[in-house]
């Protein structure tokens, strides 16, 4: 007998459901199976008990259960397989070794977890904590510290600061020096303080969720029957080996077996929205042995365990088995049913994860992996600070200036002759000097962030947007990739069938009261009709009514054809209304269509499904087989027969690609897939085949001989359902669904491919879902060529695709996660670098992790801009990678809202968010870094011109009040007010969004910007002191009157020339600053002669300084103006 290993037996389990769903409990194949496989799994336990029974059972993945399942046959007798039980330590020795090596080499997170496992056991693996604190007590300020002192910026800041304490290096008031820093400190450690605490207090609210554990410990005979005690315990307390009560929209708060459900037949629906971003629910299946019992209360006598392989990142894979290794207690007249121990495995379909919501009923569950081990937890990333690209240029051009400081110092040193202490001038000359790298800059740089987020969070035409990061506005302006999810993002997840076409005829959507009609009139006329008309003689009229009678007995088929073919199940809801469960919304949305043309769905299970014709009748069908819809075979089958006629009819719809080959000849399928593949709709092929009963019945055989087999079981019930039944099927219909979009989708995604932005969409759906949403918003242009890759298995196939892309990058790319993983393992660098370069991206099946690392891909090999945006909680590690996460609050929660930089409750919202505010922010923080920069050069450029004239003596030319007061209180207001500065108004930055991919070329803030800022510093700088030297060498002892006056004016003239639209803020400052410096002068009379300030040859001289400093530049920008004018002075 060939050995088989748990990979095939557990993918012949899953393809056997995929293929064909035995109804009948009682039929025979069904118990031969089963009964085989339980002898095997029981020969193969009963060899393990012994000394190491604990440690080695199912040790690790599929070679150890290659002997839980070594010899599964389909005989029956008992004996059979107890003669096997002395060959299987022979067959499993060379995979025990093998586990053993490999465990040896890695340490072994699988667990056996018995049923009221012991204290000990439990306390090994992690606690169920939710944490996304960044902080603890100790760590806070270190890494804040760290955080801060990393930039050069601050670190030189904390030096000049520090060198204050020596009084050698002491110059003016050290309160100048420190205070700036401090200041800055203080409001960044308040910022992470307060966020942080927040963070906390959601992870304390979600820790502290009670649930409902079944309770070993008070358990007693006294209790009502089948009723076990429960014990309310919060989340935070759950430990592996617990057994949860779960209610209905209950958030699961581990991974748990699903051990039983309130539904008989041991199913239940679960919502994945927060882990994979598909609000479709997902059908998961009770242990069989576990749901058999009479009541929950069984479960805590039960002498079982299950065995969870190590846990890792796919939520699609489980491998684990459920032992039973002595039978429950049995009532008096019970007779013990299978032989014992009993090992039945585990898939992901037994399996409900932490952080999916139970959609209906109530269910039992084994928790299994607790916190960081679960798969949700496995599959978010620790957010990383995240530092804008302006703070880090800004960083670049402050160690230019460092070095410029330095050099300086060094100069007028060596002008000197290096006398004396030269080393302590040197010192005293940077310290002289350090104005030059503002401290100011942070300061005013921080300040203008907090009023770009108040005016985003302020903007009433989007709406209940939140800053959530506020030291990343200016980033919104130079975003070049913009990464996007699709359900719940681009689309509202909300489905609507909007068209039927039939070959001759087509309905639209306004036209769906016809088909009621049709229908109406095919059931009325059914019953009346059914043998009449044999031997009338054909008239005209006659005709005519058989022609529309025609028409409604084919509305009739593929309407009925379409209420009885899916997975549907209504369910009853406390209100009287009717709640559609299914695990695809397309179904649901057809059904919903059924309902409105007239038949209604009123009752489903395993074996029957009910309908209710438009006049009220009801009509049954036994369901004998149904074949569920894989993505390997894209189309979904099954066979009913009608309870009243006895006939039985085979029913299948899928892709137009599979169909097409499946169908009848026909001229009209492939065109009219097309016009609604066009329109951007679902397309169902709706098929259908009469079989007779002898047709079934050899069908039936063939298919049960197909299911037994232990070699290629998959494919032989494939083929055999392909030969008997999918055969020239009559074709009835074609279906278009429609998954409504966001408002606004197409237009937003139009007007950021016009800024230059490339747009990609990665989402968990299927292939066709993805390619036709691409196709309805526009995010493919009309007639561009779509290039599908999927299911790629070699290297050399990989090779291959890119190489047809690089010589097609006109198209757009549709690629899903399978193939993404082998091109990013074996071409990751040649993938990235073509897929850059194409209009448009879209990655179906992608894992949360995935995104993430396509986020991280893209912007390491682009250096560019990344902004990625999502909406469930299977994004939040793809907008926490990016370099701005924006998160929409939708249907899936607020869970990727709550992770994102920026959240917002529209999609669309994106284009105000990056065209207008983004734009904005980068460039009003550009222009206000380089004037406060220029603001600190030129009184340093007149220091050192100071110095030099007098001996190069290390002496401050304006100290205390006046030092102090250059950065503050003359000089701030108006600076400051750049920051409401814009130079066009919101209609043309979003109609000509053009203007924001100039912007994302960086040239508002470059080394030529910067360089350009210095030139004219250097000429303000100098131009001021020396003309000051050369017009008042009488008067000396007033020079510091006259250069200081001359360089407030001077710069309150550069502020009002840089402005180019005026508020009334920037007026009033410009006003203010000026009276308050007039005011002062009467204050500081060590620094000021007040009746030579008052007199007219100050006046004068004042005015010829500010002139010579000033009016050069104002004509330089004229001319420039005039010869080379901005892209958007064009507009005005």
């Amino acid at each position: 007998m060939s050995e088989i290993s748990l990979n095939t037996f557990g993918r012949s389990r899953k393809s056997r459901r995929a293929g064909y769903t035995p109804l009948h409990s009682g039929e025979p194949e069904d118990d031969e199976m089963r009964a085989g496989v339980r002898a095997a799994a029981s020969s193969a336990s009963v060899n393990r008990k012994g000394k190491r029974r604990e440690r080695e059972r199912y040790a690790d993945d599929p070679e150890e259960e290659t002997t839980l399942l070594g010899d599964a046959s389909h005989e029956d007798e008992e004996g059979a397989f107890r003669d096997d039980v002395h060959e299987e330590p022979r067959r499993a020795s060379s995979s025990q070794r093998s586990i053993l090596s490999r465990k040896s080499k890695s340490s072994d997170k699988s667990r056996t977890i018995p049923f009221r496992p012991p204290e000990k056991l439990q306390s090994k693996f992690p606690p169920n904590m939710i944490r996304n604190q960044k902080y603890n007590i100790f760590t806070f300020l270190p890494l804040v510290f760290y955080e801060q002192f990393k930039f050069f910026f601050n670190l030189y800041f904390l030096l000049v600061a520090l060198s204050q304490f020596i009084p050698a290096l002491k110059i003016g008031f050290i309160m100048t020096y420190v205070a700036p820093l401090a200041f800055v400190l203080m409001v960044t450690i308040g910022k992470e303080a307060y966020d942080d605490y927040k963070r906390n207090l959601r992870d304390r609210e979600a820790n502290s969720q009670k649930y409902l554990v079944l309770d070993p410990t008070e358990y007693s005979a006294s209790t009502p029957e089948g009723i076990p005690h429960t014990r309310s315990v919060p989340s935070s307390a759950l430990r592996v080996g617990d057994l949860v009560l779960l209610e209905k929209n209950q958030r699961l708060p581990a991974d748990l077996v699903l051990l039983r459900t309130s539904d008989s037949s041991g199913t239940c629906f679960i919502r994945t929205d927060q882990l994979d971003g598909e609000t479709d629910w997902k059908l998961r299946v009770a242990v069989p042995a576990c749901q058999k019992l009479s009541n929950d209360r069984e479960l805590l006598t039960l002498d079982a365990e299950i065995y969870a392989d190590a846990p890792i990142k796919d939520i699609h894979t489980f491998i684990g088995t459920f032992t039973i290794n002595s039978p429950p207690p049995l009532l008096e007249d019970d007779v013990p049913m299978v032989p014992v121990p009993t090992v039945e495995p585990l898939t992901a379909e037994n399996m409900l994860w932490a952080n999916t919501v139970l959609a209906a009923g109530s269910a039992v569950g084994f928790v299994v992996y607790t916190g960081s081990e679960t798969r949700a937890v496995m599959n978010t990333s620790h957010p990383e600070t995240k530092v804008g690209l302006l703070d880090l240029e800004i960083n670049r051009l402050a160690k230019i200036l460092c070095a410029v400081t330095f050099a300086l110092s060094f100069v007028l040193v060596a002008l000197n002759g290096f006398r004396g202490l030269w080393y302590i001038y040197v010192f005293r000359f940077l310290i002289l000097f350090s104005s030059i790298i503002p401290i100011s800059l942070r300061v005013n740089l921080d300040m203008g962030k907090t009023v770009y987020a108040h005016q985003i969070m302020t903007d009433t035409e989007i709406p209940d947007t939140i800053v959530r990061t506020s030291t990343l506005p200016e980033e919104l302006g130079r975003i070049e990739y913009l990464l996007s999810d699709k359900t719940g993002t681009l689309t509202q997840n909300e489905m609507e069938m909007k068209k039927l076409h039939m070959g001759t005829v087509s309905y639209g959507f306004e036209s769906m009261d016809e088909v009621a009609h049709q229908l109406a009139v095919a059931f009325g006329s059914s019953s009346e009709h059914a043998h009449g008309r044999q031997n009338s003689l054909q008239t005209g009229v006659q005709l005519a009514t058989r022609g529309r009678r025609d028409m409604s007995s084919r509305v009739h088929d593929v309407v009925l054809s379409l209420a009885l073919c899916h997975n549907v199940t209504p369910v009853y809801n406390d209100d009287g209304t009717v709640t559609y469960q299914a695990s695809s919304p397309d179904e649901v949305a057809i059904v919903k269509w059924t309902e409105s043309v007239g038949l209604r769905l009123t009752f489903r299970d395993r074996t029957r499904i009910e309908l209710q014709t438009p006049s009220g009748a009801r009509i049954n069908f036994e369901v004998l087989d149904i074949f569920p819809f894989t993505s390997e075979s894209k189309r979904m089958g099954i066979v009913v027969r009608d309870s009243q006629t006895g006939e039985v009819l085979f029913l299948q719809k899928g892709a137009d690609v599979v169909m097409a080959k499946i169908v009848q000849r026909n001229d009209w399928l492939e065109e009219e897939c097309a016009n609604m593949a066009r329109e951007g709709l679902r397309t169902l092929v709706m098929a259908r085949r009469r079989l007779s009963d002898q047709a079934y019945t050899h069908f039936k055989e063939q298919h049960h001989l197909a299911s037994i087999k232990l070699e290629g079981r998959n494919e032989a019930m494939t083929s055999v359902v392909e030969d008997l039944l999918e055969r020239d099927l009559e074709l009835l219909g074609l279906t278009g669904v429609e998954d409504k979009l966001q408002d606004d989708v197409k237009s937003t995604l139009e007007l950021l491919r016009n800024a230059g932005i490339k747009i990609w969409m990665l989402t968990g759906d299927k292939i066709e879902t993805a390619t036709c949403i691409a196709i309805s918003t526009k995010l493919v242009a009309r007639n561009q060529y779509i290039h599908q890759v999927a299911k790629l298995k070699t290297s050399d196939q990989a090779r291959d695709q890119l190489e047809f892309l690089q010589n097609k990058l006109d198209c757009c790319l549709v690629i899903d996660g399978e193939s993404l993983q082998l091109c990013l393992n074996q071409f990751k660098n040649e993938f990235i670098e073509i897929a850059t370069k194409l209009s448009a991206v879209v990655a179906c099946r992608c894992s949360p992790t995935q995104k993430a690392d396509v986020a991280r891909l893209i912007r390491k090999h682009t250096r560019k801009r990344v902004c990625c945006i999502g909406d469930g909680g299977n994004d939040v590690s793809m907008i926490q990678a990016a370099d701005v996460g924006v998160g929409i609050v939708g249907k899936e929660g607020k869970q990727a809202s709550l992770a994102a930089d920026f959240s917002v409750t529209q999609f669309s919202f994106l284009t105000k968010l990056l065209l207008w505010h983004g734009r904005n922010s980068y460039r009003r923080s550009a222009k206000l870094a380089q004037f406060v920069i220029h603001r600190g050069l030129i009184i340093s450029v007149m220091q050192a011109v100071f110095s030099s004239i007098f001996y190069f003596a290390p002496i401050a030319l304006y100290q205390g009040w006046l030092m102090a007061g250059y950065a503050t209180a003359y000089t701030m207001a108006p600076v400051f007010s750049l920051v409401l500065d814009r130079d066009v108004n919101e209609d043309l930055a979003l109609l000509y969004p053009e203007l924001y991919k100039e912007l994302t070329k960086g040239r508002v803030l470059s080394y030529k910007t910067f360089f350009m800022w210095l030139m004219i510093s250097v000429y303000q700088g100098a131009a001021i002191m020396i003309m000051s030297l050369v017009l008042f060498e009488t008067e000396f002892l007033n020079i510091v009157s006259i250069s200081f006056t001359a360089l407030i004016l001077n710069e309150l003239i550069m502020v009002a020339l840089e402005i180019t639209t005026w508020h009334v803020y920037m007026v009033l400052s410009e006003i203010v600053t000026l009276f308050i410096y007039a005011v002062s002068m009467t204050f500081l009379p060590e620094y000021f002669d007040l009746s030579f300030v008052v007199s007219t040859r100050f006046a004068w001289k004042v005015a010829v300084i500010v002139a010579i400093s000033a009016i050069p530049l104002y004509i330089i920008k004229l001319i420039r103006s005039r010869v080379a004018p901005a892209a958007s002075s064009k507009l005005l």
